[in-house]
């Protein structure tokens, strides 16, 4: 009897033996079933993340909306900047010489369309906590209050037409500059506005140390003042800058144009660093007159080799040599016969 039962037992041992190999077995193959799935899981969650990050690396190739890129038309400026925000323009202002460094503000085909009549009510700017310049500061100066972003962009708004008399936004102007080459840019800027729908557009003073000043505020008279544009539309992104220096000149526009890292090293002013950086390399590097129309505003002048004596020096080629070792191929009517980089 006891034998019989010692062999029972045995054979029990060796049923529960089998039985926990073949669990061992099916645990062993689920745990490799479950390691290739996941394998295959960080796989395909590696290869979506690669495809996100192939896209978004393209994205600045894609179609840019001014809801994607945010103001657009803002230059660099540190935390610490004095930046004022008016309704229809931003402008950075430089306290030592009484007067913006820059305006920025962007122009509809829309916003050309005036509905108020210019206020010609200049008054202090109230956002600029160190203060602005005053009336008397101009007057009996021999200088224009001239507008850096023009009162002619501003009529779609009242307010915006009111704020655009700020002095904040005034500059001294020699009149026959205001009056005669600088309003025909910011009406030919008008026509671009029209034609490509949106601009981009931010201007103002080449500011230095040792400029003349006006007024008890001594508000500098700056030598030179620059503009620059940027458009784009579907894929096309095109930019040119201007830079003039603040006297009268009958010269076609066209003769003054520029590309922005030019103007951006006269001027030390990082424009358009919220585009993206390809974008931004592409349309600064290059100067590009053929991309723009100039057969609006200017079109009744002719090239300076064509023009008739009026009294004002025509534009020659600067006399100024590159870092290249070759002539500079800018106009200029300066006595110098060098253009504003090579003086």
């Amino acid at each position: 009897m006891s034998k019989t039962i010692l062999n029972l037992k045995l054979g029990w041992i060796f049923t529960f033996f089998i039985i926990l190999g073949i669990c061992f077995l099916s645990c062993s193959q689920n745990a490799s079933d479950n390691l290739n799935d996941s394998k295959h899981d960080d796989q395909t969650s590696t290869h979506d993340y690669q495809n996100k990050f192939d896209y978004n690396s393209n994205q600045s190739e894609q179609r840019l909306s001014s809801d994607s890129i945010k103001n657009i038309e803002l230059p660099f400026f540190s935390a610490e900047d004095p930046i004022v925000y008016h309704n229809a323009y931003t402008l950075k202002y430089n306290e030592s010489h009484e007067q913006a460094e820059w305006v920025a503000y962007q122009l509809t085909a829309s916003e050309t369309v005036s509905l108020y009549e210019r206020s010609d009510d200049f008054m202090e700017d109230p956002q600029v906590k160190t203060g602005s310049a005053i009336n008397s500061d101009y007057t009996n100066s021999g200088y224009d209050r001239g507008h850096l972003a023009p009162a002619a962009d501003m009529g779609w708004s009242e307010k915006s037409m009111i704020e655009s008399f700020y002095y904040s936004n005034m500059s001294p102007q020699d009149p026959s500059f205001n009056r005669g080459i600088w309003k025909r840019l910011e009406e030919l800027v008008r026509d671009w506005a029209v034609e490509y729908d949106t601009l981009y557009v931010v201007t103002g003073p080449v500011l230095k140390s040792g400029l003349k000043t006006i007024g008890a505020n001594k508000v500098a008279v700056p030598e030179y003042y620059y503009k620059v544009v940027y458009t784009y539309s579907n894929d096309a992104h095109n930019a040119i800058g201007f830079v003039l220096k603040n006297e009268g000149s009958k010269d076609a526009l066209n003769t003054h144009a520029v590309s922005i890292d030019s103007v951006e090293r006269f001027t030390g002013i990082n424009f358009y660093a919220n585009l993206p950086d390809d974008i931004e390399s592409k349309i600064e590097g290059a100067t590009c007159t053929t991309c723009w129309n100039w057969n609006g505003t200017d079109k009744q002048l002719t090239s300076p080799a064509n023009k008739q004596d009026t009294g004002t020096s025509a534009a020659v080629q600067c006399s100024g040599i590159t870092q290249a070792g070759t002539r500079c191929k800018r106009k200029t009517s300066d006595p110098s016969g060098k253009c504003y980089q090579h003086q």
